[in-house]
C-alpha cells in the first residue's frame, strides 16, 4: 500500500442509519452517517413495487410543469390579442410614395375645380 494515503481518522464503528430506521455498523472517517436508503427499504432487494420519492423531486417538477403551463397560456393569449390589434408595418418608401399619391390626387382635384 502506498504511504501518506489513507485518511488516519479511520474508525470501525460508523453507524449507519436509514430513514426507514434500520442501522448497521461500518467503517468510515465519521462517526454516524445519515442515508435515505438501503438494502432494507430498496425496492431492488425487498421485491416491492412502490415509488420512491427522494427529497420531493416529483412534487418539484410537477410544480414547474404547471407554472411552465400557465405561462404558455398567458403567452398564448397575449399574442392572440396582440395579433387583433396589429397594425400593418410600412416601409418609409410605402409611406413616402402613399404621401406623394395623396398631394397629386389633392393638386388634380384642385385644377379640376378651377377650370
Amino acid at each position: 500500500m502506498k504511504q501518506g494515503i489513507h485518511p488516519s481518522n479511520w474508525q470501525h464503528d460508523c453507524v449507519v442509519t436509514c430513514s426507514c430506521g434500520n442501522s448497521f455498523l461500518t467503517g468510515g472517517i465519521k462517526k454516524a452517517v445519515q442515508i435515505d436508503i438501503c438494502s432494507a427499504c430498496h425496492p431492488f432487494f425487498t421485491g416491492e413495487m412502490r415509488f420512491v420519492d427522494r427529497q420531493g423531486r416529483v412534487d418539484k417538477f410537477q410544480k414547474k410543469m404547471q407554472l411552465a403551463q400557465a405561462a404558455a397560456t398567458a403567452a398564448a393569449a397575449k399574442t392572440k390579442k396582440a395579433t387583433k390589434t396589429k397594425v400593418e408595418n410600412k416601409s418609409y418608401k410605402q409611406i413616402l410614395v402613399e404621401q406623394q399619391s395623396e398631394l397629386k390626387a389633392k393638386k388634380q382635384a384642385e385644377t379640376v375645380a378651377e377650370n
